[in-house]
């Protein structure tokens, strides 16, 4: 069988940017994100929090000493119900992922899910079609991230789950010691950057040694697998800032090496104490950053110091705590999903999908039960569901002239597809 070549980046279109090299934006990455231009990124690398229920704190006298974050997720206090709509409306696959995470879960990880799906659904449309996204995360809550980036990035351009294998620290007499995080690879379309050669691995026997029979070894090093073996920030460590969760530079290097090229633009909207910044200087990428801590501009201006033999001139960083303006008519990045201009709409038609389904509901009761708009028949309102009338693939809108209560069935069958009225034929064909 004739072997597959590795899959590159053709000449790439023009970057039509809207953000400055080497600028850090300051507070809640969803508001930075949504004013970046679409498809106007190479690679994203970033390490969200994991759902680990816990406070985290920087160590005190460190360079990052004052950073916190809550990793804590309520639905009353975290979620905001137009991310609900939103996701309901346009991304159905992932509100059902959500949903069974609360069924099977908690509410703690539906919340956690909904915060971060709202945001992966916008590095989405950032990120070009030739682009690539790593995303950390450990066991807490792998499995559902992992159905969660299926649905947003699809499951077909799920490329590896890598694992970082850090050992040392202490370990449990009741299981096996937790020593591993996961960083799931994702692409966005079926081209991508991924530079093999500069990843390649040493071999474990000695470089040029010969065989038995004195031929020569191969002395590039053995093609990268996705096992990573590496320490964590060791408390001696040069590079260690004190940032609870911070991770090492060794492995986001290698993520930049393989999955970008220089002058690349890489995006971290979790960038922390900016691992990803400073690789990305290192390694001669472009860079943006966002995060919500105080002082993660002066880490990064101090880490530049710090890589100063490795950076030969230390960069102006741009700050900025205001979103970015879009320039690119705030077009989605996907040509076929672009919608036309919406029509004004009355302050009575812009409802949340509980209050549409409030009124709809009460409109179409009739006995001690509700009429799908459908078939007709009469169920109880738990059996009930929202739904277009005109399909959103068929550039219809969000609003309550556009909506019906369907039954379950009703609602399968018609599906994202169909108008109500092609849903009626469809009924009557089946009798």
């Amino acid at each position: 069988m004739t072997p597959r070549r590795p899959k590159t980046r053709s000449t790439p279109p023009p970057i039509r940017t809207n953000v400055r090299n080497r600028t850090l934006f300051h507070g809640d990455n969803l508001e930075f994100l949504r004013g970046m231009n679409s498809e106007t990124v190479h690679l994203i690398a970033t390490d969200p929090p994991f759902n680990k229920n816990r406070d985290f704190h920087a160590t005190p006298d460190s360079l990052a000493s004052g950073a916190r974050f809550s990793d804590r997720w309520s639905w009353e206090r975290d979620v905001h119900e137009e991310w609900v709509d939103g996701i309901k409306d346009d991304w159905r696959a992932s509100w059902e992922v959500i949903d069974a995470a609360r069924h099977s879960y908690g509410d703690d990880m539906a919340a956690f899910l909904c915060w971060l799906g709202v945001r992966l659904m916008e590095m989405h449309r950032v990120l070009r079609e030739d682009g690539s996204i790593y995303l950390h995360i450990d066991h807490t809550a792998h499995a559902y991230v992992k159905a969660l980036m299926d649905s947003i990035f699809g499951a077909k351009n799920f490329q590896n789950e890598c694992v970082w294998y850090y050992s040392g620290g202490g370990a449990s007499k009741t299981r096996w010691a937790r020593k591993h995080d996961s960083v799931l690879f994702y692409t966005k379309g079926n081209k991508w950057t991924f530079n093999v050669e500069d990843v390649r691995t040493p071999h474990k026997w000695v470089d040029g040694q010969r065989r038995a029979d004195g031929s020569k070894r191969n002395s590039k090093g053995k093609l990268p697998d996705d096992v990573f073996n590496l320490h964590g920030i060791m408390p001696w460590s040069n590079e260690r800032t004190g940032y609870p969760t911070q991770k090492p530079l060794a492995l986001y290097e290698r993520f930049i090496r393989a999955s970008s090229n220089v002058d690349d633009v890489v995006l971290d909207p979790f960038c922390g104490c900016a691992t990803t910044p400073i690789a990305a200087e290192r390694l001669r990428r472009q860079w943006v950053g966002i995060d919500i801590w105080d002082g993660a501009f002066e880490v990064v201006k101090q880490r530049m110091e710090d890589n100063r033999q490795l950076i030969a001139d230390i960069p102006e960083i741009h700050y900025s705590d205001t979103p970015p303006t879009r320039t690119d008519e705030n077009e989605v990045a996907a040509p076929t999903l672009r919608l036309r201009i919406q029509r004004p709409t009355e302050p009575w038609q812009r409802l949340s999908h509980n209050q549409m389904t409030n009124v709809l509901v009460d409109a179409q009761s009739i006995m001690d039960g509700v009429v799908c708009a459908g078939c007709g028949r009469i169920l109880e309102r738990e059996f009930m569901e929202l739904d277009h009338i005109t399909p959103k693939s068929d550039r219809g809108e969000n609003h309550i002239l556009n909506r019906i209560i369907l039954c379950r069935p009703c609602n399968g069958r018609k599906g994202n597809v169909l108008t109500l009225a092609g849903l009626l034929r469809e009924n009557k064909r089946r009798g």
